[in-house]
């Protein structure tokens, strides 16, 4: 029987595209790439939603090296998804002989990314997983040259979609027309694609040239704050963002916690003087509810130890705040 692995990224077009092959009688095996940026959880639930396995491959260190250096570039923001569909592709390719499988399903559309979907884009990747001729684009093909699949008889071409452009109106109907009817939003699913949190990730790779799993994973949480001289400051924006960021933190982290007044834990990551404790303190009491007091009164210590050491501050204004906040202005 015709095997088919779909690349699954848990949005609906991946989703329509294995859905589509499924129904002319192939077998399609759901293949979720997971990484530092991205997760699996969407793809799980749709996989789980029309009927097919699912493989998730975590090529988080790989694809991080090439976020660092993408060969096409980024989009709009940290976003290398020339450089990132290919790589997919590429391990997609390689997992063929493993799976006994005949081809690459995607769900991409014509047209509909500026960057990552026009036809120039698509031949990129094509050449560069080295598996151009092994590629399905099941929702877009009548747009394209016929494949190898297609005109060996593998996939009818007949069955196939001509979609293009940004209008979400066919996928929309199309679903429905599959029972397809819990889906997300066609926001991507990618942290690198948002504002802030490239923000955050650049500012760190250029001061420490590198990163750990753990220092990636922190810049998701909490708002960030830069001082002169380099340290790191995060503020938890509730509760359960705290409780997060604790099982982040290392022996080498400062945690502070506002006393005097209700407020969310901060903590200090990076080199520490006393003027960075101090400016630490001033900005996690900034976010107490003591923000308009003269004084707040908080404790703190090396994680993972007795938190009893006391300081009082006056809150940091919002002006103070503004000129080290790392976002996007």
């Amino acid at each position: 029987m015709t095997r088919a692995l779909a690349m699954i990224s848990g949005g609906l077009d991946s989703t329509l595209a294995a859905k589509l092959i499924k129904d002319i009688g192939i077998e399609v095996i759901g293949i979720c790439f997971k990484s530092y940026f991205f997760g699996e959880e969407n793809a799980k639930k749709m996989c789980k939603q029309i009927g097919i396995q699912l493989e998730v491959i975590d090529f988080s260190e790989d694809h991080f090296e090439m976020v660092k250096k993408p060969k096409y570039g980024w989009g709009k923001n940290m976003n290398p998804c020339v450089d990132c569909h290919a790589m997919m592709m590429r391990y997609s390719g390689e997992l063929l002989k493993k799976f006994n499988a005949d081809f690459i399903i995607t769900g991409e559309v014509l047209n509909q990314r500026p960057m990552s979907q026009n036809k120039q884009a698509l031949n990129i990747v094509r050449s560069e997983s080295g598996f151009g001729d092994k590629i399905l684009r099941p929702l877009c093909a009548l747009n394209l040259e016929p494949t190898e699949m297609e005109l060996t008889g593998l996939v009818d071409r007949d069955k196939l979609l001509g979609f293009s452009g940004r209008n979400r109106k066919p996928q929309i109907q199309l679903a429905k027309e599959m029972g397809i009817t819990d889906y997300p939003s066609p926001a991507s699913g990618c942290r690198l694609t948002e504002p802030n949190y490239s923000i955050r990730l650049k500012e760190a790779l250029v001061r420490k040239g590198d990163l750990t799993k753990n220092e990636i994973t922190l810049l998701r949480y909490g708002r960030h704050f830069l001082t002169i001289d380099g340290t790191k400051i995060i503020v938890s924006r509730n509760e359960e963002e705290g409780e997060i960021l604790k099982k982040l933190l290392t022996k080498e982290d400062i945690v502070f916690l506002p006393s005097s007044h209700l407020g969310s834990m901060g903590l200090i990551h990076g080199k520490v003087n006393d003027e960075d404790k101090i400016l630490a303190a001033k900005i996690i009491a900034r976010y107490s509810k003591g923000k308009d007091e003269d004084l707040v009164t908080l404790k703190f210590g090396i994680f993972g130890t007795e938190i009893k050491d006391i300081i009082d501050v006056k809150p940091s204004t919002d002006e103070e705040i503004a000129e080290i906040l790392i976002q996007d202005k």
